[in-house]
């Protein structure tokens, strides 16, 4: 483990070295990872411990010679992308690989070669690279994929699904159950439960937001996006695309709207939640952009969250100060954040503090006119206030000069808050991996139910699989994955989960998921026997309770 731990530091470092956060990030992440408890602290990194590698998905090059499934380039990598998220890996965002072909003079547009694509993978300090390409098989979609291990210059061998068009979602989701296959032959989730993670995205909503992201114009963009929404009004990142185009354009009521659509707990959770935040604040909102910001920093403490929440709570009348500490002894290197400081401290009655606040900024940022400006002035304010005294001459000053606002930080660092949260994924899986089995089985399980109540059946199969492979005699790990097998419609497994679950212990969840499971196929006594077990283990479950009263209803009306 700290072999893994090391390693994974390293690349911390160099990729936060390179924004110029890694002190503030490894500030943040260790102080966060020390206070939070470790129930609290579980995460999919922590869960499967090493499949934190990054990969790199390329556009798939389109081979099927028909110009309107162009669109279909990008959507491959963004399904392969979501899929590897939820596998546990650490995929790199569309941003990223713009942002690199940027740095390296390429055209967004830019299908590269091998050559070219390990140079952007090793710009990246990616590990593997996808490539791949898409065709036309009479009415059959055929998507082929390659691995490219970076660190060894090899390929992997080709793999292949094919299927309807109708289906392109289910078969770039096979394709990705595939690689997750070649990355790691040891991967137990089942291919129905990729294929499941997508069943409930509809193609047209999905090739609006495709188009969406990929259209040059603005305007065009901004029709793709909300016809996308509209088509499927919890697809997280269709929302969040169309609140980058708000906020964009300075429509921030709109943005921030469309912001608070963001699934909170999905990997553009806190990214939405600061953008969200700057949205509300440009509004006048200082109440809800303080709740915004307060929410991501409740994810990831870092300096510029937690200079904005300052700034909110500043614009409210309040004192904003212990926010402003902390995100100067999170990030002591940057200027604006000792500024902040300084002009809160001046303003809540301690000038000395205030003095010495604002001579660092200026130390650090020399060339900051306005923090210049404001150093000699308060410099020389004792000595104005002693010889103006009882004259009413150093009011009439303050009011011709007033405090200047606060500086809000306008960008996110998506780099600095994956990797602090690759550091507390590392500090969590030591953290679990010290605890007794049973333990550890129990807080897994714990964490795949949760995913579970969310509807993410891919991570938290995941979960009930790590739980598993802890402590094989977890009857709530076997029965909690009964309960994915029977949202993916794999009855059999399901029953089998489910029967086995209790075997090892009776409880609610495994009765609960047999009950289903026969009532889905007409068994209505049976269903409803088991719905009893289940009442009688638990008489308050309120899912026990429904299901019973379902079976009742459905029972009393095949008599009549």
């Amino acid at each position: 483990m700290f072999n893994l731990f090391s390693s994974r530091l390293g690349r911390v470092f160099r990729l936060a070295a390179a924004a110029g956060t890694a002190f503030a990030l490894l500030f943040a992440a260790v102080a966060f990872a020390q206070e939070k408890p470790a129930a609290e602290a579980l995460s999919s990194e922590a869960a499967m411990g090493g499949h934190g590698r990054i990969l790199l998905v390329l556009p798939f090059d389109n081979r099927s010679g028909q110009m309107s499934l162009d669109w279909v380039r990008e959507a491959a990598a963004e399904l392969l992308n979501s899929r590897f998220s939820s596998a546990g890996f650490a995929p790199l965002s569309r941003e990223d690989r713009m942002y690199a072909l940027d740095h390296l003079g390429l055209p967004q547009g830019f299908q590269p070669s091998r050559a070219s694509a390990i140079k952007l993978a090793q710009t990246l300090d990616a590990d593997e690279i996808v490539v791949g390409s898409f065709s036309m098989s009479g009415s059959d979609l055929v998507a082929e994929a390659q691995l490219v291990d970076v660190p060894h210059l090899s390929m992997s061998q080709p793999v292949t699904t094919r299927g309807k068009l109708t289906d392109m979602i289910a078969i770039f989701d096979s394709l990705a159950w595939e690689l997750t296959k070649e990355l790691d032959p040891g991967f137990n989730v089942a291919e129905k439960t990729f294929v499941a993670a997508g069943a409930g995205l509809r193609l047209d909503a999905f090739e609006q937001y495709i188009r969406g992201i990929t259209e040059p114009d603005q305007q065009e963009r901004l029709q793709h996006l909300e016809t996308a929404v509209k088509l499927s009004p919890a697809f997280s990142p269709a929302w969040m695309a169309l609140g980058r185009e708000d906020y964009g354009t300075q429509q921030y009521q709109k943005a921030a709207a469309a912001f608070a659509k963001v699934e909170p707990s999905g990997p553009d959770g806190p990214e939405a939640g600061f953008y969200r935040g700057l949205s509300l604040l440009f509004s006048g909102d200082y109440a809800g952009a303080e709740k915004s910001f307060a929410a991501v920093a409740r994810v990831l403490p870092l300096a510029d969250v937690l200079n904005n929440e300052g700034v909110a709570v500043s614009r409210q009348g309040h004192d904003g100060t212990s926010l402003f500490v902390r995100a100067v002894a999170a990030d002591p290197n940057t200027a604006d954040y000792h500024f902040n400081l300084a002009v809160s401290l001046k303003q809540h009655g301690n000038p000395a503090a205030a003095l010495s606040e604002m001579m660092e900024c200026v130390k650090l940022h020399p060339g900051d006119a306005e923090a210049q400006t404001l150093l000699a002035a308060w410099k020389t304010a004792p000595a104005l206030a002693k010889t103006a005294a009882g004259t009413g001459a150093a009011s009439e000053s303050a009011e011709a000069n007033p405090d200047p606002l606060e500086r809000i930080v306008r960008t996110f660092d998506a780099a600095a808050f994956r990797q602090a949260g690759a550091v507390v994924d590392e500090m969590d899986a030591a953290r679990l991996a010290a605890l007794p089995a049973p333990e550890r089985a129990r807080k897994l399980c714990a964490e795949g139910e949760d995913y579970l109540n969310r509807g993410l059946v891919l991570e938290a199969e995941r979960f009930y699989q790590s739980a598993i492979a802890a402590d094989g005699d977890s009857a709530e790990a076997h029965a909690g994955l009964a309960e994915v097998r029977r949202r993916t419609g794999d009855t059999a497994a399901a029953r089998e989960e489910a029967n086995l679950a209790l075997k090892l212990d009776p409880s609610a969840q495994a009765y609960v998921v047999l009950s289903r499971l026969d009532l889905a196929a007409g068994n209505l006594s049976q269903a409803g026997n088991e719905a009893g077990e289940a009442l009688k283990l638990e008489p308050t479950d309120p899912v026990a309770q429904q299901l019973s009263r379902e079976i009742e209803m459905k029972t009393g009306a095949k008599k009549e």
